[in-house]
């Protein structure tokens, strides 16, 4: 539910980029209004990471659900905020600082959302089907977006351009408040995980929990590596791409949105079925043939989209739309096994918060200043290729996590305190 509500902001803010722009860049021509705008999905990650040193440690220490509470009201609260901000038109300047200020605070709440929810779904599951139903935070990263997705379309195609700029862009974002709402009471109604109650009535929580986390650098520093990718192709194909498609390649506008929602549905039924697969054959396998499938294929992929029909398009968003989620079904069984109990929630959210800070939530803006500068409409797929092959190394470096247990609250073996 955490990861729909913070996707479903992505998804209605990169959908409505010219709405946003018009009523708080008026004066900016079209380029500059897409990277002003744009700027505001990266200025968030400015301070992801503060969240993940902030909110991740809290969760080691005082409990998963005590966090993730407070993160699901928060990123809502500020999704909803960005609805109830007046234009430029009516109070001037203000009107972008304050969008700056509500987008500031949902990359604050961010910061330590994905971390515990990828913990607590871990520390739940049975070792055996952690692949499987780590899956299904993914499962939320994608509804969340094609409820995003789909919202904002139907006000593009349903009101007139006067009235989507003027009120009916606001409507995706005030509805953030009632999700995040039952989002906050379901896990208000949620034990703590078992191992982490194991761990608290033995009197083992951590004492210093920023201290303990960074000490286990070589695992977080590998999770940034393998991350790169992951948060790459997220924010290109689920962000990025409606202006792609839009505002450089010219294309139809209700046809690239409905392409993208098919697209996020197909994603949808391959992610439970491949997070079973690396039940069965181990996480590794199924990371590395992402990795190596977006290093061979991006290219083909992004040329076909530049082709502009609607066979192409769909042809080459299909194939991106079959190597994520490779990677989404396993990362979030992958990851939260790298760590102990005592330390996982502040360990994993730290180097996910960085590696998010540094590749994700910054795609959009420097894919788009890069084609801008270079002319070339094959940026997307050279970056893909870059975090692509940046991830191959630390994922043939990792441990195959998908026999190891995590119920227990001890120091994984062989790992470098």
């Amino acid at each position: 539910m955490g990861n729909a509500v913070e996707w479903y902001d992505y998804a209605i803010y990169s959908y409505l980029v010219t709405s946003i722009g018009l009523n708080f860049f008026p004066e900016a021509d079209p380029t500059a209004q897409k990277l002003l705008v744009f700027a505001g999905i990266a200025l968030p990650f400015v301070l992801r990471p503060l969240g993940s040193f902030v909110l991740g440690p809290l969760g080691d220490k005082f409990g998963r659900r005590a966090v993730l509470a407070f993160t699901i009201i928060t990123m809502s609260g500020a999704t909803l905020c960005v609805g109830l901000i007046p234009s430029f038109a009516t109070i001037g300047v203000a009107a972008p600082v304050l969008l700056v200020a509500a987008r500031l605070v949902q990359g604050f709440s961010t910061g330590g959302e994905y971390g515990g929810a990828a913990t607590f779904i871990a520390e739940y599951a049975p070792d055996r089907r952690r692949g499987l139903l780590g899956s299904f935070l993914e499962l939320g990263t994608l509804s969340g977006y094609v409820l995003g997705a789909g919202i904002a379309t139907t006000m593009q195609l349903t009101l007139p351009p006067q009235a989507l700029n003027g009120w009916g862009w606001r409507i995706p974002f005030l509805l953030a408040g009632p999700i995040g709402l039952v989002g906050f009471y379901l896990r208000q109604k949620l034990d703590d995980s078992p191992s982490f109650r194991r761990l608290a009535s033995k009197g083992a929580g951590t004492k210093a929990p920023l201290r303990e986390a960074l000490s286990y650098w070589p695992q977080i520093l590998n999770l940034i590596g393998i991350v790169i990718l992951l948060n790459v192709a997220d924010y290109t194909l689920l962000t990025y791409m409606p202006t792609y498609l839009t505002r450089v390649l010219n294309i139809n506008e209700a046809q690239s949105l409905l392409v993208l929602v098919g697209v996020m549905l197909a994603m949808i039924a391959f992610i439970t079925p491949l997070g079973a697969l690396s039940d069965r054959i181990g996480r590794r396998p199924v990371l590395l043939a992402s990795a190596i499938g977006f290093l061979l294929f991006s290219y083909p992929a992004i040329s076909l989209i530049e082709m502009r029909s609607a066979f192409a398009v769909s042809g080459g968003l299909l194939i991106l739309a079959v190597l994520l989620p490779l990677m989404l079904a396993t990362i979030g069984s992958t990851l939260p096994a790298m760590f102990p109990t005592r330390n996982r929630y502040g360990a994993f959210s730290l180097g996910y918060g960085v590696s998010t800070a540094l590749f994700g939530g910054t795609a959009p803006l420097v894919i788009t200043a890069l084609i801008a500068s270079t002319g070339s409409n094959s940026i997307p797929a050279f970056y893909l290729m870059a975090a692509a092959a940046i991830a191959i190394v630390p994922i043939c470096l990792m441990p195959e996590t998908s026999r190891r247990s995590i119920s227990h609250p001890t120091r994984i073996p062989g790992t470098n305190p």
